[in-house]
């Protein structure tokens, strides 16, 4: 059965109801701004052909609202827009984009029952080996909307002095306007208890978990895990664990099939400021992983996190993969003492200073039609200055079908394995207290199982931002892109203007 598919309209109606519901709640401590921003594009080569290329002037209009709500009960972050796109040499007929980013909880009984919510709408590639790009304007087959939502109610307490409980439901849902990709639908139940006191060395953890995913354009594939586990304090700094339990799922089958399943993982930190984590672990299908490491100081964050396990989203963006620029300052920004909506207004005041597109690929994912494993690897680097902000982020993602009874095709269909490097460096220098210039400096290399499919893509993007009235900014950008591909190799550059005006 092929997913529900949300409209917008529904998405909104969906996950806005909370926000107004119990805005009295959160009456002194809700925040509204509406916006409207205006761009301008003259591009080289609209449609990015690598032969005969076409020059047009592409206007962006793109009205849009920020809320923030932080009551007692109700904590969200909604940011939607519109967007308007004209060609003015006809390239492509009028057409429209959302853009959403939503996350939130809503406490529905006092320290007991709990609501989580998210919701993303962004444009992102079908296939890894089509024509890539690095922005939502260019006339590209190979792009296409994506929505994800997410709705995952949960109870958590005590049972008196013994142990402490949590129960939670995930309801997910990922769809695209594309006809060539898979939809997906998942539901996740999960159910944990551990010892009651957190002040003693040796604790114990028991966790029962059961998922169903469906693809539109494959199939529904299954997962029950049961697991034990005790975890011991070393020192006040270390922890260690171990786990042991059983899997059913019918990832590389047609049918169940039970398997052992078992970890071990230790956690150091030897400062506030420094932490390391390490968890490896088997499954069905072979070793799994999970490593971190973060370091912090007063202007800098250093961050590395390796990580191999089962993907079930038909975006393949999942654990540790940083997808464009507001990803990237965003994940900059764990760990610190800001809440997720805190974190999501600072990223978005050091983008609209510094004129960075939030949507500008860092890392391209490409959509799948079943579950894959996948191993991501990342490494990033930050550093805030009063005057000046430096972001890198070196990354290697390596993906392989795990069901391969799914019929459905997609990149990593008849046992292709999709490779993806990339690297990206972020500048940022305030020039006058209300001028700033930016530049984005960023190269990705896809891989896959013939010389044929490999792209390499590089772009540099250089703007200057600066206030133009109380609530007004303006910006003026310089873009450069270079891909090559064996099909089809280009070259485009563009001029970029924006107007932003809030309300």
């Amino acid at each position: 059965m092929k997913p529900l598919r949300m409209t917008l309209s529904a998405a909104a109606l969906a996950l806005l109801p909370l926000p107004m519901a119990w805005a009295q709640d959160a009456a002194r401590t809700i925040s509204i701004v509406p916006r409207v921003s205006v761009t301008e594009t003259l591009t080289d080569n609209v449609a990015l052909q690598g032969s005969n290329p076409k020059s047009d002037q592409i206007t962006q209009v793109s009205p849009g609202i920020r809320i923030n709500i932080q009551g007692a009960r109700l904590k969200t972050y909604f940011d939607y827009s519109l967007n308007e796109i004209y060609y003015a040499r006809g390239s492509s007929s009028g057409r429209q984009q959302n853009a959403l980013n939503t996350f939130g909880t809503f406490e529905a009984v006092d320290n007991w029952a709990f609501v989580d919510f998210s919701g993303n709408i962004s444009q992102q590639a079908v296939s890894a080996f089509g024509t890539q790009s690095t922005n939502n304007t260019a006339v590209n087959a190979n792009q296409t909307e994506v929505a994800n939502y997410r709705l995952s109610p949960y109870i958590k307490g005590r049972f008196g002095s013994v142990a402490n409980y949590e129960a939670r439901i995930t309801r997910a849902v990922t769809s695209s306007d594309s006809a060539t990709a898979s939809n997906t639908a998942s539901t996740n139940s999960v159910v944990k208890i551990s010892n009651a006191s957190a002040f003693r060395s040796l604790g114990w953890t028991a966790d029962a978990s059961s998922q169903q995913v469906s693809y539109s354009a494959g199939r529904t594939t299954e997962a029950d895990v049961y697991s034990l586990g005790l975890t011991y304090a070393v020192t006040p700094q270390v922890n260690v664990s171990a786990n042991a339990g059983q899997e059913s799922n019918n990832y590389t089958s047609l049918d169940k099939q039970n398997y052992n399943t078992s970890s071990v993982g230790v956690n150091w930190r030897p400062s506030e400021r420094t932490t390391f984590s390490a968890v490896t672990g088997r499954r069905s299908f072979g070793n799994t992983h999970n490593w971190s490491f973060e370091h912090r100081s007063a202007r800098t964050v250093w961050r590395f996190t390796d990580t191999k396990d089962v993907s079930t989203t038909a975006n393949q963006s999942g654990f540790g993969t940083v997808g464009n620029v507001y990803d990237l300052f965003y994940n900059q920004l764990e760990g610190s003492a800001l809440t997720p909506a805190e974190r999501a207004l600072r990223v978005n005041e050091l983008l609209q200073q510094y004129g960075f597109n939030a949507n500008t690929p860092v890392v391209s994912s490409f959509l799948t039609s079943a579950v894959a494993l996948q191993r991501s690897q990342n490494l990033s680097f930050a550093l805030l200055g009063i005057r000046d902000t430096v972001t890198f982020l070196l990354t290697r993602t390596q993906s392989n079908r795990l069901d391969t009874f799914a019929s459905a095709i997609d990149n990593l269909s008849n046992a292709n394995t999709v490779i993806q490097n990339g690297f990206s460096i972020n500048y940022s220098h305030r020039l006058t207290p209300d001028y700033a210039l930016g530049l984005v400096l960023s190269r990705q290399a896809t891989e896959g199982s013939t010389a044929a499919q490999d792209t390499t893509l590089k772009s540099l993007n250089v703007n200057l931002t600066g206030k133009v009235g109380k609530k007004a900014a303006a910006s003026l950008g310089l873009r450069h892109v270079v891909s090559d591909n064996a099909a089809n190799p280009y070259t485009e550059n563009a001029v970029t203007g924006n107007l932003n005006v809030q309300f």
